[in-house]
């Protein structure tokens, strides 16, 4: 896994394709010649792993930062920009500016103000993106375990907002919620049919 001397800070996000609640983005700069055993994409990772990893990550980085985007963004922007601009966000907001952005994926935001490439499969390349994504996903998780503690019907805490068949029973059953993405087509769906949270 490559490590950069120069300030360089890792992008990465969770919670694309849920059917509700925000996307998250994190950025990170580590150390130089950072090393932590067990670091990759968060996918990858056990829950209880990616916790721990996470509480080690915010205590040993030069800076990170969370960011998201939330429902009625990713409906005014499409899933896609909103992605972005929570990733913008998370790189304006570190408390250190980087050098150099590497973000995960394909795409580049716009308008970051920092040299930035696009690395496919980041994740598990570069160590800076592995720490963000698993910051990403840990404050995505937190979300969903929050929304599941307000709405314990819909089962949050289980299928973390996508569109499981346990997920579209209860939207069938209970209606969408303020905090559903509108504009996904299951979630579409019921709102034609007016099948609204109580």
């Amino acid at each position: 896994m490559k490590t950069h001397n120069i300030l360089s800070a890792g992008v990465d996000e969770a919670g694309r394709g849920p059917l509700v609640g925000s996307v998250f983005a994190a950025a990170v700069i580590l150390p130089p010649d950072y090393d932590l055993p067990g670091l990759t994409d968060s996918k990858k990772l056990s829950e209880k792993k990616r916790d721990l990893l996470a509480a080690m990550i915010k205590e040993q980085a030069q800076a990170w930062c969370v960011a998201s985007a939330n429902p009625q963004e990713i409906e005014t922007l499409n899933i896609l920009h909103a992605t972005m601009l929570a990733m913008t966000r998370a790189v304006r907001d570190l408390a250190v500016a980087p050098d150099k952005v590497w973000i995960d994926g394909n795409r580049v935001p716009k308008d970051l103000g920092v040299p930035a490439e696009a690395v496919v499969k980041g994740d598990s390349k570069i160590i800076e993106i592995s720490a963000a994504s698993v910051l990403a996903k840990t404050a995505r998780d937190a979300e969903m375990y929050a929304l599941a503690e307000r709405y314990p019907q819909y089962g949050f805490d289980k299928h973390k907002g996508y569109g499981t068949a346990q997920h579209l029973a209860a939207l069938q059953q209970y209606g969408v919620l303020p905090e559903h993405r509108r504009n996904f087509a299951p979630v579409k769906a019921l709102l034609a049919q007016g099948r609204l949270f109580g």
